[in-house]
């Protein structure tokens, strides 16, 4: 069943088409990788599914719901630069993550101090234990990016959006981060939806693997057409389109 639907998608910033025709059907749970060239609407896309932008035409629905009109708590975002609330120790970004789920928008009594400890356990797990009581200006760019992740996972939302989330760490720290979020997605059933230039990185992560490319093109005006997707892999069953393999699943079923 589907939980997230885009249907018939139309963007444009002025007279510049930036997304067409984009149709998306994703089951709860699923953790889908979105790759392709630069400009083609990849970042567009998620911010039409934050509800930080609303398509000109076309229907974004999560969960049967009517589209959103604002960003909301059921969406976790992560941006290509590190967002975290700068007045905040690392380990109290983390416990005021878990706040912006209760009545109040914050913690109190045994609630807090069990936050505290499931902030400093995460601080463990991400290698920044150590720095647990200082403040994201004292961090490297790359630090403060695996905070920035670890609070949108620690706020446990329905659907998780990440925009190139681990391009500034380098290769250890960024494995490292690929299982903290395989972890939080098996515990959480989060549904996920991951921009990513490194097709490897797609492939490693996602259960389907998306590109949206412009199928039409005009040499003399480049911007003329907006970009579509493309071509909609499964990448859990070696790169076989996601599509045939739906059609199929129905024909074995039906046989």
């Amino acid at each position: 069943m589907s939980f997230v639907t885009a249907h018939d998608i139309f963007h444009a910033y002025g007279h510049r088409p930036i997304l067409e025709r984009v149709n998306l059907s994703v089951a709860e749970g699923e953790f889908i990788s979105i790759v392709g060239a630069s400009g083609c609407g990849k970042s567009t896309f998620l911010r039409l599914l934050l509800a930080e932008e609303r398509p000109d035409r076309g229907v974004i629905s999560i969960d049967g719901a009517p589209p959103a009109r604002e960003p909301d708590r059921a969406r976790g975002v992560v941006f290509q630069r590190y967002s975290v609330f700068p007045h905040l120790t690392l380990e109290g970004n983390l416990v005021a993550a878990e706040g912006l789920g209760t009545r109040w928008g914050r913690l109190h009594g045994a609630a807090r101090r069990a936050a505290r400890e499931r902030a400093r356990a995460t601080l463990e797990r991400i290698g920044l234990a150590h720095a647990a009581a200082a403040y994201p200006s004292t961090l490297s760019g790359g630090m403060q990016q695996r905070l920035a992740i670890a609070q949108a996972l620690t706020a446990r939302p329905r659907i998780l959006l990440l925009d190139e989330p681990f391009g500034a760490l380098d290769p250890g720290t960024r494995v490292a981060m690929h299982d903290f979020l395989q972890e939080m997605r098996a515990e959480t059933g989060m549904t996920v939806f991951m921009v990513t230039h490194d097709i490897q990185e797609g492939f490693k992560l996602g259960d389907r693997v998306v590109v949206f490319d412009k199928p039409r093109w005009d040499p003399q005006f480049p911007d003329a057409y907006g970009a579509t997707i493309t071509y909609d892999f499964d990448a859990r069953h070696g790169g076989i389109p996601f599509q045939t393999l739906k059609e199929d699943t129905r024909v074995l079923q039906s046989a």
